[in-house]
């Protein structure tokens, strides 16, 4: 009896995300997956681009709906299924750009023609380590570095002293650093 290779990692990842589209193509409701599997990459992505987290929020939902609309028409060719959204996402970015030149004439931050799939997966590593931020932390970090708002801004939006904004800003970024160092191995 022969005994084959033992099946890779990123094979054995490939294979069953090839089965959970293959079980959201004949059952919709199976998507649900998909999504969970895909949402801080595709979130990451959008607000990265626009800078505004209402606007990422919107772009990230109209992302999915997009690709649980054409599901059917996907086709499987061994390229992750997270590809796929990005290339949604990434015209969706474009076509917001596009509206919003049209009300406001502005450049759109960081718009390149390749898209990186390891800085997304970094961002989106980065959004789930947001979640286990104190309220405060988060939400400070949150409003500068992915709104870009000043320190100022913040501190009006929150009823706080600037002082306490910075502080704030500084635990926020040493508890993630920590975190990262943790579980990654560098800071």
């Amino acid at each position: 009896m022969a005994l084959g290779r033992p099946a890779t990692t990123s094979s054995r990842e490939e294979s069953e995300e090839r089965l959970l589209v293959e079980a959201a193509q004949k059952n919709p409701a199976r998507f649900i997956e998909l999504y969970e599997k895909n949402f801080e990459r595709v979130y990451a992505f959008a607000v990265r681009r626009v800078r505004n987290r209402d606007d990422a929020e919107d772009l990230t939902s109209e992302v999915f709906h997009k690709a649980l609309a054409h599901l059917p028409d996907f086709d499987w060719r061994g390229v992750p299924f997270s590809a796929w959204l990005i290339r949604i996402a990434s015209n969706l970015v474009h076509d917001h750009w596009k509206r919003t030149a049209r009300e406001v004439i502005e450049q759109p931050p960081d718009q390149e023609s390749g898209i990186d799939p390891e800085q997304i997966e970094n961002s989106a590593r980065l959004f789930r380590m947001l979640s286990h931020l104190p309220p405060d932390q988060r939400r400070v970090i949150e409003l500068r570095f992915a709104e870009g708002k000043s320190v100022r801004e913040i501190a009006q939006d929150m009823g706080r002293t600037e002082g306490a904004i910075k502080q704030l800003q500084f635990r926020g970024l040493e508890n993630l650093r920590t975190r990262l160092s943790e579980k990654y191995g560098k800071a």
